[in-house]
């Protein structure tokens, strides 16, 4: 036994020796040189990366995409655009409500830009965005915006509708809601089916949109995104297209969804509602080419 000590011992005294005498090289396997950036990536790194930790991808790459989708690059000018226009509507807007820490905790890390619509082969519904594990938001057809001419009710429906919609998403994962909200319409979810009805239809039954009939969690977003993106004008007429009965229905669901977002992240959907909407009100006055 003590001559194996000795032998483990003397090699672990030679393997020390000769490590110590290596030369090693100082050139690092990884790429540690900082990357070239364009006027607008670096305006991206000092909007996005560095305040809130999101990594603003507008540059095609397959792998961020859906291969089982045909669609086509963001244009430059667009994304720059919809950056300055996510930045000052969505970002900002809850930063100003709930403080810089929130957004860059809780809003997604990727925020991917594709230029044209996706289209699903069943049925050809419009994939107006994604969401993915709460880290990733794909926004669609954004070669569709008009830099010049941006009108609030067209941003709402192509991107910030999808915006608010998928940040609930990110939120009720992170923390549920009660589960007495699934009971408000229990039965009358209609899944794949949301596409066989018209809106009017379903705000009389109790939904938003038809959108909001698929299954309970679409149903709880969507009230969130279009109660924020909707002027008043534009959510009565939501109520009224509703009748008495569908209306009730909708602000039962809506005073769950507001007490949620008060006891568990500290928002008040009608400031929230008010910001939006003022800021949505001075678009006009954003410079969206330049830096």
């Amino acid at each position: 036994m003590k001559k194996i000590k000795v032998f483990i011992l003397l090699a672990l005294a030679l393997a020390a020796v000769s490590c110590s005498e290596e030369d090693l090289d100082s050139k690092s396997i990884f790429d540690t040189s900082s990357p070239e950036r364009n006027a607008f990536e670096t305006w991206i790194l000092n909007n996005y990366t560095e305040p809130y930790n999101i990594d603003l991808k507008y540059r095609f790459e397959d792998i961020e995409s859906d291969m089982k989708y045909n669609v086509t690059p963001a244009a430059y000018d667009k994304s720059v655009a919809l950056a300055k226009l996510v930045k000052y509507l969505w970002i900002e807007a809850y930063e100003e409500l709930v403080g810089q820490e929130f957004v860059a905790t809780y809003c997604p890390k990727v925020l991917h830009f594709v230029g044209s619509p996706e289209y699903e082969k069943s049925g050809g519904s419009m994939v107006l965005g994604t969401a993915e594990g709460g880290l990733k938001i794909t926004l669609f057809n954004v070669n569709g915006l008009n830099p010049e001419n941006p009108d609030a009710e067209i941003l709402n429906e192509w991107y910030f509708k999808t915006m608010h919609h998928e940040f609930a998403h990110i939120l009720h994962q992170t923390k549920n809601y009660s589960t007495d909200f699934n009971t408000i319409s229990a039965g009358k979810y209609t899944g794949p089916g949301w596409m066989n009805i018209t809106d009017q239809e379903a705000r009389q039954m109790g939904f938003v949109s038809n959108y909001a009939s698929t299954e309970t969690q679409e149903d709880f977003v969507e009230t969130i995104a279009i109660y924020v993106t909707y002027t008043k004008a534009q959510w009565q007429n939501i109520l009224n297209e509703a009748g008495e009965a569908g209306a009730a229905i909708i602000l039962q669901k809506f005073e769950m969804v507001k007490e949620y977002l008060a006891e568990s992240w500290g928002i008040d959907i009608d400031m929230l509602h008010n910001i939006v909407q003022e800021r949505e009100e001075n678009i006009g006055d954003l410079d969206l080419g330049t830096f």
